[in-house]
């Protein structure tokens, strides 16, 4: 019998690997999401819901992160298929007028449907909506003791926008375990009053002007600790520079967004970029300044640090600082900081992420 190798001998193609991770990592997207989805607005902090809305940041998911979101997303076909090999079961996925999946909204909130599914044997003459999830043992567990409602709230919300979209009164939500193969399928009512609800909460959110309140004023609360949003909420992060979270730019019907300081409608891509006229809503540095000033005609805001005592602007260098260099400064004390401004303006310097 050969001897078995030992881990040293192992002739690991890492070099491989590494390049798969990069090419899974640069073919993901910014999480940039260019509207407010059904998919989030379960969540219970309207606070952060405004921050994913309005761009806070960017997504930072792995390559294993990123695989399984993919792995997720091939398994809506697979549970197509099961459904499918019921006689008599139809399960529709693509919209013929796009050739896409169905999308609802197409404003500023909106969502895209696994599929609609008739004939199941519970209910063969019922349409539903059909929803696919994946899960671990342990949270699949969990969902076939408490059901939907209980155990995945997002999701049960997420549905119910659906039906609402769409007419149907039930859903049919299908979850796999990824450890084990494990199916739990469970047929959702809708819920007319849950529904209306969740489009008031969604409309609050796309018309508030500035954040929400969070959810808890305790950092180290569980849901906060949690979040994607807990450094620009509870410490003194900025959120990314996009038209989104400028003082300038309001959204309007139809999913657009109008910038007021260049009369136009700004695209998406536009909106990512942003340009040298952005000044931050004043609330998103509540965390450690106070405005104090604005000149309207020189585009600029004043603000007070409260721990440090400097003033600063956000404006044009190199009296002021502009909101890239805002959000890039890890010590937000250096703002205004007598020796920074000098370099700025001395050397031409500006202060860089």
């Amino acid at each position: 019998m050969p001897a078995i190798s030992h881990r040293a001998d192992l002739k690991l193609a890492t070099a491989t690997l590494d390049a798969i991770e990069q090419a899974v990592v640069a073919s993901g997207d910014d999480g940039l999401r260019p509207h407010l989805g059904a998919s989030q607005i379960g969540k219970p902090c309207e606070r952060a819901l405004w921050y994913s809305f309005r761009w806070s940041r960017r997504a930072t998911f792995d390559g294993r992160m990123l695989r399984l979101f993919a792995r997720g997303q091939r398994e809506e076909t697979v549970f197509v298929a099961l459904l499918e090999s019921i006689p008599g079961v139809r399960v529709v996925t693509v919209d013929p007028n796009t050739g896409q999946q169905y999308q609802f909204g197409g404003g500023h909130f909106a969502g895209s449907l696994d599929g609609a599914v008739i004939g199941l044997p519970d209910a063969p003459l019922t349409w539903h909506v059909a929803e696919v999830k994946t899960f671990n043992a342990k949270t699949f567990a969990d969902l076939a003791k408490n059901g939907v409602a209980k155990s995945k709230p997002e999701h049960w919300s997420q549905v119910q926008c659906y039906m609402a979209w769409t007419g149907m009164t039930r859903a049919l939500y299908c979850a796999v375990c990824k450890d084990d193969d494990r199916l739990h399928l469970e047929r959702i009512d809708f819920d007319r009053e849950a529904s209306e609800a969740l489009f008031a909460k969604a409309q609050r959110i796309i018309d508030a002007a500035e954040p929400p309140a969070r959810l808890s004023e305790r950092p180290d609360w569980y849901e906060c600790k949690l979040c994607d949003h807990h450094a620009a909420c509870h410490r003194t992060d900025v959120p990314l520079p996009t038209c989104r979270s400028c003082a300038h730019v309001t959204p309007v019907a139809d999913g657009e967004w109008h910038c007021a300081r260049h009369n136009t409608l700004r695209s998406v891509d536009e909106q990512k970029a942003a340009c040298q006229s952005h000044r931050f809503i004043p609330a998103l540095l509540m965390n450690f300044a106070d405005a104090v000033d604005a000149d309207t005609e020189g585009n600029s805001v004043t603000y007070w640090h409260r721990v440090s005592g400097n003033t600063f602007i956000n404006g044009l260098p190199p009296t002021g600082y502009e909101s890239i260099e805002i959000h890039a400064c890890a010590d937000k004390k250096a703002l205004g900081d007598a020796s920074v401004q000098r370099l700025r303006a001395e050397c031409d310097a500006r202060i860089a992420a």
